[in-house]
């Protein structure tokens, strides 16, 4: 009596556990940009092959982090992209939002301002409109409280000085640091930047809430007024 017959594996389940091998022997260094999406996309699409899903990705967006910071609209623009991988891909970046964050949150900020740093860029870099974004600190410079002030266009957000010194008044904060992203890639501070700061400074002074800086986020880096002398 002849056996029944196996169902052939599809041609991609060598590829997928070869990636997986490659990860837990040498984590994500291990892998380019695109087989760590493959990763991503293999939760969300176990019947799929997603090497090409993963190249058209990066193809689109141009890197793993512009991927996983690009918008749901956006994503699904992309062939082959819907909304569990869209889920699996916004996930990532939460998560990564959320390491940052906790590496910041309730911890004195001027002694870990690389931490600093990278929370602003998982935050901020790859937005496509400019937001302007508030941390507060209390008198041991503890991060207190972050929030998103204002959200703008691709190059202006309005930042209103009185409002900004209020509502650190409001959450009992002493000190603040002040941070905008700007979405062409460029973090170099623009006159009108250095005039808003100027004033949001000379406002605080007189309440007692100290500027300690500005942060430019863009995706070549992090502009800051302190380190520039502007501040």
């Amino acid at each position: 009596m002849a056996g029944t017959p196996k169902t052939a594996k599809p041609h991609y389940t060598g590829h997928r556990q070869r990636l997986r091998d490659r990860f837990m022997k040498g984590g994500a260094d291990a892998l380019p940009d695109y087989e760590m999406l493959e990763l991503i996309l293999f939760l969300a699409l176990p019947r799929q092959d997603v090497k090409p899903l993963a190249k058209r990705l990066m193809h689109r967006f141009g890197s793993f982090a512009e991927v996983v910071s690009a918008s749901p609209d956006s994503l699904k623009e992309v062939t082959g992209i819907g909304d569990s991988a869209v889920i699996a891909l916004k996930t990532i970046q939460s998560g990564a939002r959320r390491l940052a964050r906790g590496e910041v949150l309730n911890r004195p900020v001027l002694s870990n301002w690389q931490a600093l740093l990278d929370y602003s860029r998982s935050t901020m870099a790859f937005e496509k409109t400019e937001q302007f974004r508030i941390l507060f600190l209390n008198n041991k410079n503890v991060l207190i409280a972050d929030e998103v002030q204002q959200q703008g266009t691709v190059d202006h957000t309005p930042v209103y000085p009185r409002e900004v010194v209020k509502r650190a008044l409001e959450l009992g904060a002493t000190a603040i640091i002040i941070a905008h992203n700007h979405p062409s890639g460029d973090p170099t501070p623009s006159e009108g930047d250095i005039a808003m700061t100027h004033e949001i400074r000379e406002v605080g002074e007189k309440l007692g809430i100290t500027l300690h800086d500005h942060l430019i986020v863009a995706k070549s880096g992090v502009s800051s007024f302190r380190t520039l002398g502007l501040l």
